[in-house]
């Protein structure tokens, strides 16, 4: 066997050029499913990520929607302190926090940008919920306490030059619908987004500011038993249709478990995953077909060694050994370059990501499993695609090929 995979190997190594570019097509191929299924496994991650700070006793009841923006910023008809009332009068609510999340003109610097803010319950309870739900760890300055007006903590992007061309620090002033806030606080950086690009304020400064009067954007609700959560959302939905008197299906408002928002989530990326695979999987069959042709030419160009190898006694099952190890090598070689090149291709776009987004969600954990199923694979396919070819070889009798 060592002398078949020795012979093997020097034919292809005196074919040089052809023999690279035959493997090149397999390079594509497996370098397209490694960096493609990576890429998407880190985006599942990413954006799973964002939703780590949502906890399996929790939902979030909003308003339905009628534009892009923060949770109901967008709706026609608001949630309001009546709905509130009304949801708490389910049994099972341990917790109930209602919040404003709106965009604001902040202006720092002589610099105007559009940021999204959020705001700090009244009463202690409520703020501390904030904080745990979100896990909002202050890094500088200190947090903001309920029933502080005037003060702000800031996002880490956006206290840092990313939003403004000048860096925010912890004592600055900055100025959130023309009016001046003092910046008490500045975040730890996050693995969300949005924790990281936000304007934390208390909420009566954030109504006067935005002259919001009985409105509410978002109701969060942690229940008592979180394995009654899907009992619990019926429940509110049936209160609060009941309340307005509206039909089953005709809701203006939504109440959304974290296990909804993941599920719907994650069937949308698995399909992503689905199609980035079936588009390398074309680049693999093309691999496939560059090698058939690599071994139909080599059986032509060779009957001459074909037949003085038969003439000597190599058998049948020789020739074909000799010809299927060639194509499992180019397969081999092909599966091997393609996954590091697939690889770095995914460590390099996560790197060009996270620096253009100043984050760092977009994370390559490398796959063992797909590494070498990618390199089995690219093996199978090389072998599948020199058997024809090599069984053609196999067959030649030897005075017809000594007469090529």
């Amino acid at each position: 066997m060592k002398d078949y995979f020795l012979l093997a190997f020097n034919n292809l190594k005196h074919r040089g050029l052809r023999s690279w570019l035959t493997i090149l097509g397999i390079f594509i191929g497996i370098a397209a499913v490694v960096a493609l299924i990576s890429l998407g496994q880190g985006l599942k991650e990413a954006i799973t990520g964002q939703f780590s700070t949502l906890s399996a006793d929790r939902l979030v009841i909003t308003s339905a929607e009628t534009g892009f923006g923060p949770p109901g910023s967008t709706a026609v008809k608001k949630l309001t302190e009546r709905d509130l009332d009304v949801i708490k009068e389910v049994q099972g609510i341990e917790k109930i926090i209602s919040r404003l999340l709106r965009v604001v003109k902040a202006e720092y610097n002589n610099e105007l940008n559009f940021i999204f803010t959020a705001s700090i319950p009244n009463n202690k309870e409520g703020a501390e919920a904030v904080y745990e739900a979100f896990n909002l760890k202050v890094e500088k300055g200190k947090k903001l306490e309920a029933g502080v007006k005037g003060k702000v903590i800031l996002g880490s992007d956006i206290a840092s030059s990313n939003t403004f061309d000048k860096k925010i620090e912890v004592g600055k002033q900055i100025k959130i619908q023309d009016k001046d806030f003092e910046v008490i606080g500045i975040l730890k950086k996050s693995g969300s987004f949005q924790v990281n690009q936000v304007i934390l304020m208390n909420e009566e400064d954030m109504k006067d500011i935005l002259n919001i009067k009985d409105e509410i954007d978002i109701i969060a609700v942690q229940v008592s038993d979180k394995d009654r959560i899907e009992d619990m959302a019926e429940e509110i939905k049936r209160k609060l249709r009941q309340d307005r008197n509206q039909k089953e299906g005709e809701e203006d408002f939504s109440v959304q478990t974290p296990v909804q928002a993941l599920s719907a989530i994650n069937t949308i990326l698995n399909i992503i995953n689905l199609i980035v695979t079936g588009i390398a999987a074309i680049s693999l069959l093309i691999g496939g077909i560059g090698i058939a042709n690599t071994m139909f030419t080599s059986v032509l160009e060779r009957r001459k060694e074909i037949g003085i190898m038969k003439a000597v006694g190599a058998k049948n099952k020789d020739v074909l050994k000799i010809f299927v190890i060639e194509s499992g090598l180019l397969g081999l070689v092909g599966g091997i370059g393609g996954a590091l090149i697939g690889l770095s291709l995914a460590y390099l776009t996560s790197f060009s990501a996270n620096s253009a987004l100043n984050t760092d969600l977009f994370k390559v954990s490398p796959s063992v499993p797909l590494l070498v199923a990618s390199i089995l694979f690219a093996i199978i396919i090389g072998i599948i695609a020199g058997l024809i070819p090599s069984y053609q070889a196999s067959k030649l009798k030897p005075v017809d090929a000594l007469r090529q």
